[in-house]
């Protein structure tokens, strides 16, 4: 294994990502595009192996103390309340969202998931997934892949994403609370179905997806029309995952004012 090699990061048997034309690979991308065109995720348990979990979760602990902690509220679309409509609609209701979040340029370049990250084998596979034609890593120093932890008492409420998919990989789940709860296609380009949108944050259950999770999983999740959170976490093991970020133009980053937003800094 070289430096920037990931052999030892993910369970090459089960998914061999380092073999695109191979028949293996091309059933394994097939069936997380079916599983994302009929669920609105794919999820591939086990993908990290149990050695690279225990050492993502060893460096998360010790870069606890360096992470940003965020509390804020917010409404839903992350834009300014707007109560033209009523108290109650979906643009004026807030929400809450907690976490500290460990930027890349703290991420040791020989971690587990960072070493995967920068692979081109990853991005390859997640643009043939997501049947782009070719994806490309932020040029964020420090969104680009982050890790989130989620301590007692931190959720993300309900929210729609502003980019079409996003790529997580699971390593701890906390000793309660911290569920991924989704509703798929509740929205369309066209439709904001803001009586749906708000059912929903009424605390209507009908059409919410609670979706399994385990240490090593990686999912691909279509978040701009589905309106998704974190739970509450509660007790003192704490939720813990990455966040992989790509898109289809290079050299994407944020601004100063998300990247201050989100890490307490610019860079």
């Amino acid at each position: 294994m070289t430096a920037t090699g990931y052999d030892d990061v993910v369970d090459l048997h089960r998914y061999p990502i380092n073999d695109p034309s191979g028949p293996a690979c091309r059933r394994l991308v097939q069936a997380c595009r079916d599983q994302l065109r009929d669920e609105g995720v794919a999820q591939l348990a086990g993908f990290l192996t149990p050695a690279a979990v225990g050492e993502m979760l060893a460096i998360a602990g010790r870069l606890a103390a360096q992470a940003w902690a965020s509390d804020q509220t917010h409404t839903i679309y992350f834009e300014h309340p707007d109560d033209s409509a009523g108290p109650d609609h979906p643009r004026a209701l807030l929400q809450h969202s907690a976490k500290k979040a460990i930027a890349l340029d703290q991420i040791p370049a020989a971690a587990p998931v960072r070493r995967l990250y920068e692979s081109d084998d990853l991005t390859a596979f997640i643009a043939a997934v997501l049947g782009k034609p070719v994806l490309y890593r932020s040029a964020d120093p420090l969104d680009a892949l982050e890790i989130a932890v989620f301590a007692d008492g931190d959720e993300l409420g309900w929210h729609f994403d502003n980019s079409e998919f996003s790529v997580t990989v699971m390593y701890q789940e906390p000793d309660s609370g911290g569920h991924f709860d989704y509703c798929p296609w509740l929205r369309t380009a066209d439709d904001p179905n803001y009586a749906g949108v708000q059912k929903i944050l009424h605390g209507d259950p009908d059409g919410v997806i609670r979706l399994p999770t385990s240490p090593g999983t990686l999912a691909v999740f279509r978040g701009q029309h589905a309106l998704h959170r974190v739970t509450p976490v509660s007790g003192p093991r704490p939720r813990v995952n990455s966040v992989l970020t790509y898109g289809e133009h290079p050299g994407m980053k944020l601004s100063e004012l998300t990247q201050r937003l989100f890490y307490g800094r610019t860079a």
